[in-house]
């Protein structure tokens, strides 16, 4: 009997692998189809070849921005800068991560099971690590409880207990609002160039295959030359980042001697009169934070859905996106609106900046103004110029242009806290309300220190569209689909 076993199994196998394609190459059946839908508040900017640099003469003589003709994929860009009132739905969000950790940590253990998640089966009961919040429990700021009031203390600062017209001032701690988040380093897989913890050797990606022989990879060829993603994963690459998220409310004050802005640091990020304006004061590290948070916000939500597939993660800009961006259709223009002056016919400004000496209001606006108060570019984008800079992507180095690549372009690197001051360098584009016309040109580069906030210097999202080109589908994009 035992010897038709074997017979049998093997005509079972054989059938069931005729029953996908008769033994063909098919692919898998059954895929789902992909749809691109636009991000709520972003725009499709097709991909495109361009002049990237100075279309004009360089005035001052930066000779930063030489021309260099680059390509860029399709992306989805933020139709306007990031507001207050946008950052602060991320301000919020930690603070309410933060509140149920309190609570699920300090409360009896009857009563905090509802605000963090616990393990089940013979470790039932214990936290799960790291820590993961039951966001259907809401947080109950009112609750006269001792012990409840107690949990969430630390989330708020008497300023003083002396009382200002009758009552005392509660403030939130903002010093106590960091935003911890791992994310994976795609940059170094392509060899050990530089290492996270400061340690760099000279390697680099053009490190040849079978240079360093390893017992585990010496014969797969293709992971020879980075034995330490194959041995170890992607683990090796995962980087964790903790940033304090609260925006730099003091930078009306300290970025200008002897210049009365108090009552913009007292209420600019959280007066509902400034909501719809864009966000200052916040770093490059901030940014960064505020992107990965955005990521995860809109994945999170497809899960709950049902939905497998998630997005290309929300990021700052390349340079080379940035610029392409602001151009719009005007290839070789100095403006996004494709003039060469900053003013239109009738003599009307067409951005908010510094346009002459001692003089901020003719173009209608004195600090910052409400997004996209003045006209889009031909992408539909506003305030590519002027209203507050913007930080990109990228590292500033001078010489970028001469050595970096022409397909999506970009000079990056990750600075540690003893590298030089130089290193921490950042790209900002776009210039300000309060830089000269200059500044807001397309072409304009200049930079900032990551881990600095100012009051002219903003953001906004790109993410990167899956796909060649927006409206692509499987009947005009293949002859054989």
């Amino acid at each position: 009997m035992k010897k038709y076993i074997i017979p049998l199994i093997a005509v079972v196998l054989l059938s069931s692998c005729g029953n996908r394609g008769n033994g063909e190459l098919t692919g898998v059946k059954n895929r789902p189809v992909y749809t691109a839908e636009d991000p709520y508040g972003m725009l499709h900017i097709p991909m495109g070849s361009y002049h990237m640099g100075t279309g004009d003469e360089d005035i001052p003589y930066a000779m930063n921005h030489q021309s260099k003709v680059v390509t860029v994929q399709a992306f989805y860009m933020d139709e306007t800068e990031i507001t207050n009132n946008e950052y602060r739905q991320f301000v919020e969000w930690v603070r309410d991560s933060l509140a149920h950790h309190f609570l699920g940590r300090q409360l009896d253990e009857s009563e905090n099971e509802h605000f963090l998640k616990h393990k089940k089966g013979d470790n039932e009961g214990d936290f799960i690590e790291p820590i993961l919040i039951n966001w259907k429990e809401k947080i109950d700021w009112e609750n006269p409880d001792e012990d409840y009031q107690e949990a969430l203390a630390p989330l708020f600062v008497n300023i003083t207990d002396k009382r200002f017209y009758h009552y005392r001032q509660i403030e939130l701690n903002t010093q106590i609002l960091d935003y911890e988040y791992w994310w994976i380093d795609h940059r170094n897989f392509r060899g050990q160039i530089e290492d996270y913890d400061g340690i760099r050797d000279g390697m680099g990606g053009s490190y040849k295959e079978f240079d360093v022989e390893d017992s585990k990879t010496r014969f797969k060829g293709l992971y020879s030359n980075r034995p330490t993603g194959y041995n170890q994963g992607k683990g090796a690459f995962i980087r964790h980042e903790i940033v304090n998220i609260y925006p730099d409310t003091l930078a009306w004050i300290h970025d200008f001697t002897y210049s009365f802005n108090e009552p913009m640091t007292a209420n600019y990020f959280w007066h509902p009169a400034y909501d719809h304006y864009p966000v200052v004061g916040v770093s490059w590290r901030q940014a960064k934070a505020f992107s990965h948070w955005r990521t995860q916000l809109r994945n999170s939500w497809l899960i709950s859905q049902n939905e497998w597939m998630f997005e290309n993660d929300f990021r700052l800009p390349n340079e080379a996106e940035w610029e392409w961006a602001a151009r719009g259709s005007f290839a070789m223009s100095a403006f996004p609106w494709g003039g060469p002056y900053p003013r239109n016919a009738n003599g009307c400004f067409l951005a908010n900046y510094k346009p002459g000496r001692g003089n901020y209001i003719d173009d209608g606006g004195f600090h910052t103004l409400i997004v996209g108060h003045y006209a889009p570019n031909d992408f539909g984008l506003y305030d590519m110029a002027g209203n507050v800079a913007e930080w990109c992507e990228d590292a500033f180095e001078e010489s970028a242009y001469n050595f970096a690549h022409d397909l999506n372009m970009q000079y990056s690197y990750s600075a540690i806290e003893t590298d030089g001051i130089a290193k921490k360098r950042k790209v900002i584009r776009g210039g300000s309300w309060k830089d000269v016309g200059y500044y807001i040109t397309n072409y304009a580069r200049t930079y900032e220190y990551q881990d600095t906030g100012k009051s002219y210097i903003g953001f906004r999202n790109v993410q990167t569209f899956l796909g060649r080109q927006k409206g692509d589908n499987m009947n005009s994009a293949s002859h054989v689909y």
